[in-house]
């Protein structure tokens, strides 16, 4: 079977938070009978887990690519993707062909034909399960991909592999694993109808990625979060790794690269002190909130070198160098975010509340006078009403910026806001905007409309930014 066979059928399932479909029950039972009927895939691999609202995909590509800049065979799952199935799913291979250090890795997504053959044989797998009555109904979108994820990842006999929790922690599928580190990044509202209204109740399932006497990893933070983090850290006597000593010192005045000193905006760039050694943070990753991650990213590394054998998943330590940690986090990529493609446009998925004002800090950067205009667009289950009050006032055309534009597309997901809601978010605050019939059409619209030196910055889902970015980016 081919690989477009292979994504239609996994389209076919249906994703977990799709509506007006029934809502799935989330249950780690069900995920444990598939895994278990491919041999516990995920038990043949040391993992760290990653969970938060904001910044732990961030914080999950960083801390992959300096494990491959070590010479570790490195996993990385990632969710959602931008353009390609593929992408979620990627593992470290022999890097000779790209200017790295000798004995370094890259990490490359999973072959196509790799893909297809994993993901039929958990299909046909969950079938069988449900025929006998093990399984209730197939697994979701999610669970399968994680399955074949786990599969690959057993297959290519990888050393360390890096997961992105999905939604949530708890009961998320990647929660089978038994990490030996765990992460927990930034926690803000998001998912409410199915973590919790409020920040306390959301932390308390991202806190379900910890294990009794394990170790987390994570920085202070909101102090609903901080508390329901604390209570279950204390109850399972975990370890608690603060990563805020990672934080910048002093950035470096000089020897940014010739690329890094004409970006629209600057990679972040300074030092920390580590084994009381210098070590020089070159980050790609544009956003002074993007410190936080790294700095989450630098504590894992350390820590995964200085663990000593452990009761969970049979833990080992790992020789991760400073260099490999300089040369990782300036390797990392991590597209969609805050990244500006030549010759005008910035991609950034600034999916709910908080990673809006994290964009509205990198735009409060940019020349104030410089012409600008947003494509924006979002699912119908984020905070619409705070994202436009957010985004919506640094593109409005009647509050002195009358070369700003506002352009609404349309996003192919169930779950997609409509151009009608989007307009009506903008009228509720007398911003005037525009749509288009899909983002392509949309970046064409806004080339057009917006003047030589402006800026067009294409944010509010990463269903958006990847459809800009595959309109524009060669494949």
């Amino acid at each position: 079977m081919s690989y477009v066979a292979a994504v239609e059928h996994l389209h076919g399932l249906g994703q977990e938070l799709a509506s007006p479909a029934p809502r799935r029950k989330f249950d780690l039972a069900h995920m444990r009978v598939l895994a278990a009927a491919l041999s516990d895939p995920q038990k043949e691999f040391p993992a760290v887990l990653i969970a938060g609202t904001n910044g732990k995909g961030s914080t999950a590509a960083t801390l992959a690519s300096i494990c491959a800049a070590a010479g570790l065979r490195t996993a990385l799952y990632t969710s959602p993707h931008l353009t390609r199935a593929t992408e979620r799913i990627r593992t470290a291979e022999p890097a000779e062909t790209i200017d790295e250090a000798p004995g370094a890795f890259a990490l490359r997504e999973i072959a196509e034909e790799e893909f297809a053959r994993l993901y039929f044989l958990v299909d046909e797998t969950a079938q069988r399960l449900v025929a006998t009555g093990e399984l209730p109904h197939a697994p979701s979108f999610f669970e399968s991909l994680t399955a074949l994820a786990f599969l690959y990842f057993a297959e290519r006999k990888v050393e360390i592999a890096i997961l992105e929790v999905g939604l949530g922690g708890r009961l998320d599928a990647t929660n089978i694993v038994e990490p030996m580190l765990s992460v927990i990044t930034d926690i803000a509202l998001d998912h409410q109808e199915y973590l919790g209204e409020t920040i306390a109740e959301i932390a308390r399932e991202k806190a379900g990625i910890l294990r009794p006497r394990g170790t987390l990893v994570t920085l202070p933070q909101h102090a609903e979060a901080n508390r329901s983090i604390g209570d279950a850290a204390v109850a399972l006597d975990v370890r608690v790794i603060d990563a805020a000593e990672f934080l910048p010192g002093r950035s470096f005045p000089a020897g940014l690269s010739e690329q890094a000193s004409t970006a629209l905006l600057r990679p972040n760039h300074y030092e920390i002190l580590l084994d009381g050694e210098r070590l020089r943070v070159y980050s790609p990753l544009a956003g002074e909130h993007q410190r936080r991650n790294l700095a989450l990213a630098i504590a894992a590394a350390v820590e995964l070198r200085n663990i000593k054998s452990r009761s969970i998943c049979n833990s080992k330590s790992y020789n991760i160098p400073n260099a490999a940690i300089e040369a990782g986090i300036a390797n990392t990529s991590w597209p969609g975010r805050l990244e500006f493609l030549p010759p005008n446009l910035l991609l950034d998925v600034a999916h709910n509340p908080a990673g809006a004002w994290a964009l509205r800090a990198a735009i409060a950067t940019l020349a104030e006078h410089r012409p600008r205009t947003l494509i924006f667009s979002c699912l119908r289950d984020k905070d619409l009403t705070q994202m436009a009050r957010i985004l919506f006032p640094l593109f409005d055309s009647n509050a002195g910026r009358p070369l700003d534009h506002i352009v609404f597309a349309p996003i192919d997901n169930p779950r997609a806001a409509s151009l009608e809601t989007l307009l009506t978010s903008a009228r509720e605050l007398e911003i005037p905007a525009q749509t288009a019939a899909n983002p392509s059409e949309a970046l064409t619209l806004a080339r057009g409309l917006t003047p030589a030196g402006g800026l067009i910055v294409a944010a509010g889902s990463i269903y958006l930014a990847g459809a800009v970015r595959e309109a524009v980016v060669e494949p």
